[in-house]
Formats: structure tokens, sequence, C-alpha cells
């Protein structure tokens, strides 16, 4: 749906037919809770405490999270992955603190591997409904696509736990070794450098990353010619990456990566993959109808976030 912008309308419409609680929440407090005065703050403050209930509702004893807060992982045992997705919603509510985090860092305690970093998937999953690309084993290695965001968020919020300390180490060793990777990983890695706090090591870690992102072809810088990008082995088919998805915010690391031309292309590209519904779509392998239902809500307030992160229109009322 070709446009100027993206149309804030038809998404909210969107939103309202297809999302869960939760993302209704989210996009109420982002994009609905924006009028001047005391009564938007407080407002807003009403609207935080909506999010923070919904994302409560996929919490468990243990202090992490499940119930498919992360669509492609079922069932209700916490995860990880969960985790990560937790957090990253209560950061955007400026809410990632307090006894809440403590819990969280309790449960991530728990379930860290020999290295104390974080597996990908715990084996508590086995015998639930998952992705079939992320596969359950008994002894699960140490991922940083799932420790590099999580460690990175609990940083930028200033959070101090003990858990940390081994966690950190991992990362910058993962990410200062990489070599041959894929895009998740590497937006891992830079959701872990946007938020360490040498700052000097990561801008030296992220500009490294860089140019092994452009040297390997992981992002397509011309969106019009994508299928002359090669995919990464185990990607599905139209499964590439653009600069917004390694750079959300101007202030990441990863912004640098890329010349003004070719941000601006890549959000050209984002504002105009709206789709008739007000949606946008997922690009990654669908494996199950509820699944996609789900996060394509996710993914829509992620694109307005960021589209409005860089100051791209929202369209309001035709």
């Amino acid at each position: 749906m070709a446009r100027s912008g993206a149309s804030l309308t038809h998404a909210e419409r969107f939103v309202w037919l297809t999302a869960r609680v939760l993302e209704q929440r989210r996009f109420a407090y982002h994009f609905l809770s924006g009028a001047t005065g005391d009564l938007a703050e407080a407002e807003r403050s009403q609207a935080a405490d909506a999010v923070e209930a919904a994302v409560d509702a996929y919490r468990n004893p243990d202090g992490g999270y499940g119930h498919a807060l992360e669509p492609d992982l079922r069932g209700p045992v916490s995860q990880p992955l969960h985790t990560a997705h937790a957090l990253r919603v209560l950061d955007g509510i400026g809410r990632c603190g307090g006894r809440r985090v403590e819990q969280i860092c309790r449960y991530l305690t728990e379930v860290s591997t020999e290295d104390g970093a974080l597996p990908a998937l715990h084996p508590s999953l086995r015998g639930y409904p998952a992705a079939p690309w992320i596969p359950v084993v008994d002894h699960p290695p140490s991922a940083l696509l799932s420790t590099g965001p999580v460690v990175g968020l609990l940083h930028r919020n200033e959070v101090w736990h003990a858990w940390l300390f081994r966690a950190t180490d991992f990362c910058w060793a993962a990410v200062e070794s990489l070599e041959k990777s894929h895009p998740y990983e590497l937006q891992a890695a830079v959701a872990f450098l946007d938020g360490a706090p040498d700052r000097a090591r990561a801008e030296a870690a992220a500009e490294r990353l860089g140019r092994l992102v452009r040297e390997q072809r992981l992002v397509v810088l011309e969106p019009d010619r994508a299928e002359d990008y090669p995919l990464p082995d185990g990607y599905g088919p139209g499964e590439y990456h653009f600069p917004y998805d390694f750079a959300r915010t101007p202030d990441s690391l990863a912004h640098r990566w890329f010349t003004d031309a070719e941000f601006e292309r890549s959000l050209d590209f984002l504002a105009d993959e709206q789709q008739e519904d007000g949606g946008w779509p997922i690009r990654w392998r669908s494996w199950a109808p509820g699944t996609s239902l789900e996060w394509r809500p996710i993914v829509t307030i992620e694109s307005l976030l960021t589209l409005r992160a860089f100051g791209r229109p929202l369209a309001g009322p035709d």
C-alpha cells in the first residue's frame, strides 16, 4: 500500500480487530495517550499501569514469563526468550526496575548455563508446541541470541544483580569473536552493545560488526532489489533484513553502519509495507495460523515506533 507516510488510523483499527490484550494496551500507551498537560501525564501513567497488568498475565511463580508471550513458543513454561520480550515491553513504558526485575534476575540465574548465560530454549519447553527452527535439547548451549538483549536492557536501566557479571562477560566474548553470523544474532549483539556500560568498547565492537554486516551482505540496502541479496542459511523465502531492523532508534550504534540515503530508503520501504488491513506483515516462516495472527500486531507496533523514532509522519484520520 504505497503512501507518503504510514497510517496510524488504519493501524489502530487493525490492532483493535486482531491484537491480544497486551498489544492493545501497548498501542494505547504509545499512540493514544499523547495529550498535553497534567491530565495527559496521569493518563500516560494509567496506560503504563495497564500494560504492566497485561504483561503480568504471562508471568510465572518462578519470576520468568511463559504462556506464548513470544508467540512462536507455546505452552505455559517460562523461557528466556519470553522473559526478554517482557523486558522489552517494560522498558518501553519506563517500568524496567524494582522488585519485578529482581525476580526476573533470580529466574535468569536459575536457568543459566554453566558459563552464566542463557540458552535460546530451556528444556522445560519439551512437549509443548514451538517453532521447528529452534530445537529443544537436554543441555542447550549459551546463546547470544537470548542473552544479549536481556543484558543490554538491564544495563541500560541501571539494574545491578550478581547474574549480570558473568552474563556480561559472556556477551563481550561472544560479540568480539563473531565472524560468521546471521541477522538475528547480530540484532542481539547490537541490543547488548547499545546498553553496555563500557561505551568506548561498545563503539569499537559495533564498528567491526557493521563492517561484517556489509561484507557478508546480511542487510538489504536496495529494497527494490532484495532478491539480489543472499538469504542466510535456514532463513525462509523473503526473510530479508533492512537497516531499520538493526537500528530501531537514531541513537543505536547500528545507525552508524548506514549512510543517510541507505537508511531513508529502508524507512520508505518500511512505511510502504503497511498492508491494506492496516497491519504490517511478518517476514519469517509461519508454522501455525495462530502465531501469525499474534505476531502481526507486535510487528505493527514496532514498525510504528521505528517510523516515529526517525521522525516519519504517522497519518491520522483521512
